[in-house]
C-alpha cells in the first residue's frame, strides 16, 4: 500500500464532511474499516474508501439501518438494491402522510385557537366562513330516561373511530340537523365530527351566524335563544345544520370554565313579501 496516498482520520472527515466519531463508530462495528493502523494506533483511510463512505451517506440518509448497509456492503446487486429502495420508498411513505397529518393538525388547532382569542363570551355576529371539511359519525341514539348525558354516545363515536377511519386527534364537534333541534337540546349534538381536512364531508362556504360561548362541553346558557332573537330581529333564516366548534378546549386551557365555544349555522335574508298597490 502508497503511503502517501494514505489519509489520516482528520484529514479523511474534512474531506467527506462525516465526523471522526461516526469514522471511528463505522471501523468498531466493521462498516468501514480504516485501511490501515499507524503509530499510536491512528486510524487512515485510503482515497477509494470515499467512494465506500459514499455508499453509506447515500443509504444512511434514506434511512435505512446501519446493519442492512454492512449486509449489503459485502454483497449487493442492482436486484438487491431496487428491492431495498422499494422498501424505503413504503417507509418514507408512511412516514410523510403521518407528517403531513401533524401538519394539518398543528394548523388547524393554531387556526381554531387564533379564532378563539378573539372572540368574547356573548358574541354573536353574521360572518363569512371558508369551505370546511369533516368527517360526520355515526347517528346519535339518546335514551333520555337511562342517559341523561351525552357522554355515552360520545364514547361510542370514539370507539367507532377507527373503523370509520376518523382521526380523533382533530378537534372533535358537535353537529346538529338544524336549529329548531338544536334550540330544543343544545347539549345532544345528533352526530359529532371531526375537523378533518380531508374529509368527504362539506360545510359550504357563505354566511353564517356565529355564536360565541366560554364554558365547560354541552354548556351553552342562553345563546342558543340569543342565537334565534338576533335571526328574528335581523330578518335572517337559518339554512341547515348547527356545528359546534370548541375553539379553545383542554388543549389549549387547564380551567374547563375558560373552555370558548363557537356555534355556526348557514343564514339568509328572510323574503319580504310584497303588497299590490291596488289602482282605484
Amino acid at each position: 500500500m502508497d503511503e502517501s496516498a494514505l489519509l489520516s482520520i482528520k484529514k479523511f472527515s474534512e474531506f467527506t464532511g462525516v465526523s471522526q466519531s461516526t469514522l471511528r463508530y463505522y471501523d468498531e462495528i466493521g462498516l468501514l474499516p480504516a485501511a490501515s493502523r499507524g503509530e499510536n494506533n491512528y486510524r487512515y483511510y485510503t482515497p477509494f474508501q470515499i467512494i465506500k463512505l459514499n455508499y453509506i451517506n447515500v443509504l444512511v440518509d434514506l434511512g435505512v439501518p446501519l446493519s442492512k448497509i454492512k449486509d449489503m456492503n459485502i454483497d449487493r446487486s442492482p436486484e438487491a438494491m431496487i428491492d431495498l429502495l422499494s422498501q424505503q420508498e413504503v417507509k418514507l411513505d408512511r412516514q410523510l402522510y403521518e407528517l403531513r397529518t401533524a401538519y394539518s393538525i398543528i394548523h388547524t388547532y393554531r387556526m381554531n385557537i387564533q379564532k378563539g382569542l378573539m372572540a368574547h363570551n356573548g358574541l354573536i355576529r353574521v360572518e363569512e366562513l371558508d369551505e370546511t371539511h369533516y368527517v360526520l359519525g355515526h347517528l346519535n341514539d339518546y335514551d333520555f330516561i337511562n342517559h341523561p348525558t351525552f357522554y355515552e354516545e360520545f364514547i361510542r363515536f370514539c370507539m367507532a373511530a377507527h373503523k370509520r377511519r376518523i382521526n380523533l386527534r382533530y378537534p372533535v364537534g358537535g353537529y346538529h340537523d338544524d336549529m329548531s333541534i338544536f334550540l330544543t337540546k343544545p347539549n345532544r349534538p345528533d352526530r359529532y365530527f371531526s375537523l378533518d381536512p380531508l374529509g368527504n364531508n362539506i360545510r359550504p362556504a357563505g354566511k353564517y351566524l356565529v355564536g360565541y360561548h366560554q364554558g365547560y362541553y354541552g354548556e351553552f346558557g342562553d345563546l342558543p335563544q340569543k342565537m334565534a332573537e338576533y335571526a328574528g330581529e335581523n330578518n335572517l333564516v337559518f339554512r341547515g345544520p348547527v356545528f359546534v366548534v370548541f375553539l379553545l378546549d383542554e388543549i389549549t386551557i387547564v380551567e374547563p370554565e375558560q373552555y370558548m365555544s363557537s356555534i355556526s349555522v348557514a343564514v339568509t335574508p328572510k323574503k319580504q313579501s310584497r303588497t299590490r298597490k291596488i289602482n282605484n
